[in-house]
């Protein structure tokens, strides 16, 4: 009955208020992703990483959109994220590549819209943004003669100087393994964790999109 009574109201609403009510949904949802995101709340962390929220709430925009709306939504959510953490490495880089490859595959029908297929591809965006951010991460340590403030003198070798190309190429080498090792783990943490917790987020907004579409269609 309650609901009923929503759909009438809703139905009974002008263009311009459906505008208005959806880009408050729009922005409260993002908002509340953005609130979440640096919390480690008791039950939702693994590992000391807790769920992507705003990947998640990337994929959801994506997932009914044009490339260029899930690509540019990527890059203004990586920005809100850079100001929240660390600007650099940028978030928007990845979240663009998570955004215009959600709505690719979404356009090809390689995913639907169930609670498995919606989990497994926040799964893989987790992945490709990690992957993106740890290949920022080793170009921000390239070229190897630009990390004398890095070098560590247990990695040059006996009677170099740690200033020797060879004592660069080996803090640099050993920086890399640092990064990909960490990249690992925390990849498949986060990626476990939020792709368990997408549904939470994906369905009500999904299922908004879905009936503003419908109230519009009915109003021609």
């Amino acid at each position: 009955m309650v609901k009923t009574e929503a759909s009438l109201n809703l139905n009974r609403m002008t263009p311009l208020g459906l505008d208005i009510l959806n880009f408050f949904i729009i922005v409260g949802s993002l908002l509340i992703c953005v609130i979440l995101s640096p919390l480690r709340l008791p039950g939702i962390d693994l590992m000391g990483t807790a769920p992507s929220w705003v990947l998640i709430w990337v994929v959801s925009w994506s997932m009914k959109r044009s490339i260029w709306q899930g690509t540019v939504a990527g890059i203004c959510v990586g920005f809100i994220q850079d100001g929240l953490t660390a600007a650099e490495p940028s978030h928007a880089l990845s979240f663009a590549i998570v955004g215009m490859l959600t709505t690719l595959l979404r356009k090809q029908r390689y995913v639907h819209e169930d609670f498995i297929s919606v989990a497994l591809i926040v799964f893989g965006m987790v992945v490709v943004a990690e992957t993106t951010t740890a290949f920022q991460y080793c170009f921000q340590h390239f070229p190897p003669e630009t990390l004398s403030e890095y070098q560590v003198v247990k990695f040059a070798p006996i009677g170099s100087s740690t200033n020797s190309p060879s004592s660069d190429w080996q803090v640099f080498s050993a920086k890399l393994s640092d990064i990909w090792i960490y990249h690992q783990s925390i990849a498949l943490s986060t990626a476990i964790l939020t792709s368990l917790w997408a549904p939470l987020l994906y369905y009500p907004l999904n299922r908004w999109w879905e009936h503003l579409s419908l109230i519009r269609k009915m109003k021609g």
